[in-house]
């Protein structure tokens, strides 16, 4: 798999990132560190003890994330949830974080593949 097919699979924007960080190996670099960030697990976590401040960041965070990256599916969802919580917990949190899982799980499985093809793992 290319990261152009990885782009594809996750519905991010490649053309969007390699116009960013310039160079296709800078590119893999930090989407490979993104399996590395704790925002997701923080974020459930959080979320699960109702502290609503500290999944607001995580969400935040994990949006700033896929904003650099042009993880589109996954910063549109994320940009959702970080706006539902922005003032504790809303109803429509939850829906949110289970649409941002999906993505997040798509995002995932994504690059797990790309590593795979690229004998990373």
């Amino acid at each position: 798999m290319s990261l152009q097919s990885c782009y594809r699979e996750l519905e991010g924007d490649y053309n969007d990132v390699i116009g960013r960080l310039r160079t296709e190996r800078l590119v893999q670099k930090f989407v490979f560190k993104f399996l590395d960030d704790p925002s997701f697990d923080l974020l459930c976590r959080s979320l699960e003890a109702k502290d609503y401040d500290e999944a607001f960041r995580a969400s935040h965070t994990i949006k700033g994330v896929c904003q650099n990256l042009s993880f589109n599916k996954l910063f549109q969802s994320s940009n959702q949830l970080t706006e539902a919580l922005r003032s504790g917990w809303t109803p429509e949190a939850e829906g949110l974080f289970a649409q941002v899982t999906a993505d997040y799980n798509q995002t995932v499985t994504a690059i797990k593949a790309l590593q795979v093809e690229n004998g990373v793992v």
